[in-house]
């Protein structure tokens, strides 16, 4: 779980420090340069544990009723990018809605439509532009079991 107000510049707290480097390099580049329109990238969810993505699991499974629609929202830990390092949920919207206009600068990319604020490392963004979004991970083929 990460606390209040944790940035992408607080590497001492795991959901941070353990992201894949080259997606933090690109997260804190972006951030730096969000921060000149005086905005801030929070980290809402970043690496997580497999113990703490199979909590996490359980309570969607609760919440929406069936493992189905629960994928719709969180992926198992074999399959989830944050168990991986390789993902991170940001906020608050105002830096969201900036990191969809300009994150394929530096790589960024939304990558399901239900979740603004999941972004990915695409590397061939910078000159492609960012992939087409998936509705929800259970459309995304990374995320199939």
């Amino acid at each position: 779980m990460v606390g209040d107000g944790v940035t992408v510049f607080d590497g001492h707290v795991p959901a941070v420090g353990r992201l894949d480097p080259d997606l933090l390099d690109a997260l804190r580049a972006a951030a730096g340069d969000a921060g000149d329109h005086g905005l801030e990238f929070v980290v809402n969810s970043g690496w997580r544990s497999v113990r703490y993505q199979e909590q996490l699991l359980r309570e969607a499974v609760a919440e929406y009723g069936s493992e189905e629609e629960a994928a719709r929202w969180v992926s198992t830990p074999d399959t989830s990018l944050h168990v991986s390092g390789d993902a991170v949920d940001l906020g608050p919207p105002e830096s969201t809605d900036w990191l969809a206009e300009h994150g394929d600068r530096y790589g960024l990319c939304q990558i399901y439509d239900n979740e603004p604020w999941h972004y990915e490392l695409r590397p061939d963004a910078t000159g492609d532009g960012c992939p087409d979004r998936y509705a929800d991970p259970t459309r995304d083929p990374r995320t199939w079991r």
